[in-house]
């Protein structure tokens, strides 16, 4: 078995047996063992690294096999210079998350965790996979205990949420399959991706399939105004799932205007790349000031988000490697970053029962050591140089001053909007004499809980001090793609 598959089914392996579990008589033995399986999920990704050769814009770690050969569909995978690092980001996080639940879930431990180890294996096969239906269906099947985790686990509106967060999901993914059936028949019976990025295809063709593959990764970015249900999700659903959500799943949309929208549909999308920055920019400016508004800690973090993956479109539509690079690097960087940040309003919700601003203030005073990784946190949120934050939204903004000035100036709103919608909170939250009885009564984090903030706090700083052996494996990865969106393939 190859590297990458180790790394997909090694967590899986571990879910289904934590499934097979039974209950919570065996949650000690469970907790230890999602531990066992994500960091064995983490280890096979090092090789990974270790063994990637920088300076290739090539698939590296392939691995090809029949699977349903009547349909010419193969378990084909390998990574380039932009899916090892999420690859690598999704066993990250993995960790972070099983050691984020340790103590917090008490009930239905095995279900709780072994969805999360299958989760990531499923996530990693979307970002692994060069073959389109079986990214399909890793793409799909992500849904499953992604739903799964908010319908059990999630607050008082959990099913609404669930719901939303499935139909909206999975009505943009049909109009994708469509898609992937019409290049099937166009291109003589394949499904690999390498073979549909060479396809000779009609205007009309081209934008048909662009806006296919936009219903699909738009609604999962998510980009204005298909984001409403993020939101929702967010608020209802437990600590560990905000966390993945905003740190990965979001990231499978943004991937696939990678792998599908602009490489098979290079003129369709520099056609419609005015709406596409249009709709970024508005992401960023209109969804930054709505969650200068919010009262609630996770809805201020979630239209956060929305505004930051805004970033991430923009820098893919101005079509130059600054804007896309950088996008990348915000990918990642927001990984780590929006991880932190629901972590840390899960550690005073466990607490305190409320994720209303309203109800805090002062908590530095009781709580030092939570409040200083706060600060990093809320410093790399508001792109504070120096911080994870920074480098990608930096880059895109530099991009798209090359591609147009007035465009970079919209876009650097963000950094304003940013800094007085994460310090405010922060001013609010954690600065001040505490006020209310409970917040005097808080305790500082437990070890479980330096540990886990440790971890991304240490990914926030080096990403934001060295990120040029991030930038260095994605470059000819980078290149290569912009090769491919400035050849025209209409036919």
């Amino acid at each position: 078995m190859g590297l990458l598959s180790l790394a997909i089914w090694t967590p899986i392996f571990f879910g289904v047996v934590l499934l097979a579990l039974g209950r919570d008589e065996h949650a000690g033995v469970v907790r230890w063992l999602a531990l066992i399986g994500a960091l064995l999920g983490l280890a096979v990704t090092v090789p990974l690294y270790t063994g990637f050769e920088v300076g290739s814009a090539a698939m590296q770690f392939v691995e090809k096999a029949p699977w349903i050969e009547r349909f010419n569909v193969h378990y084909h995978l390998g990574v380039d210079g932009i899916s090892l690092w999420l690859v690598l980001l999704t066993a990250f996080i993995t960790v972070v998350v099983v050691i984020a639940g340790w103590e917090v879930i008490t009930e239905r431990v095995n279900q709780y965790m072994g969805a999360f180890l299958i989760l990531s294996g499923l996530m990693i096969g979307v970002f692994a996979s060069l073959d389109a239906m079986l990214f399909y269906i890793f793409f799909e099947a992500t849904l499953i205990p992604m739903y799964i985790i908010i319908g059990i686990w999630g607050g008082p509106n959990k099913i609404y949420a669930a719901f939303k967060f499935f139909l909206y999901t999975l009505l943009g993914s049909l109009l994708m399959l469509v898609a992937l059936i019409y290049l099937y028949n166009v291109s003589g019976g394949s499904f690999d991706l390498a073979t549909w990025y060479q396809l000779p295809l009609s205007g009309p063709a081209q934008t048909a399939l662009f806006f296919a593959f936009l219903a699909a990764f738009a609604v999962k970015v998510p980009m204005w105004p298909v984001h409403t249900w993020l939101p929702d999700v967010h608020v209802e659903a437990p600590t560990g799932g905000s966390a993945v959500l905003a740190a990965i799943m979001l990231k499978l949309g943004a991937y696939g205007f990678l792998r599908f929208s602009l490489p098979i549909t290079p003129d369709a999308a520099h056609e419609w790349a005015d709406l596409m920055i249009a709709l970024s920019l508005v992401a960023v400016i209109y969804v930054g000031l709505v969650a200068m508004v919010q009262q609630d800690m996770k809805k201020l973090v979630a239209y956060s988000s929305v505004a930051h993956m805004g970033f991430v479109t923009l820098g893919f539509f101005v079509f130059n490697d600054l804007g896309v690079s950088g996008a990348i690097v915000q990918m990642i960087a927001h990984g780590f970053v929006s991880a932190a940040m629901f972590l840390c309003i899960g550690v005073l919700y466990d607490r305190v029962h409320s994720r209303e601003i309203r109800d805090y203030g002062g908590v530095l005073q009781t709580m030092p050591a939570f409040g200083a990784f706060a600060l990093l946190f809320v410093m790399a949120n508001a792109g504070l140089p120096g911080t994870a934050g920074f480098v990608g939204e930096w880059m895109v903004i530099l991009a798209a001053v090359k591609a147009n000035f007035w465009i970079g100036l919209l876009a650097a709103t963000s950094l304003i909007l940013g800094a007085a919608y994460s310090l405010w909170m922060f001013k609010r939250v954690y600065l001040g004499a505490p006020v209310h009885e409970h917040v005097k009564a808080l305790q500082d984090i437990n070890a479980r809980e330096f540990l886990m903030l440790t971890l991304l706090a240490v990914m926030v700083l080096y990403f934001g001090i060295h990120p040029k052996p991030f930038t260095d494996v994605m470059d000819p990865a980078v290149q290569q793609l912009l090769k491919h969106v400035a050849v025209s393939k209409l036919a």
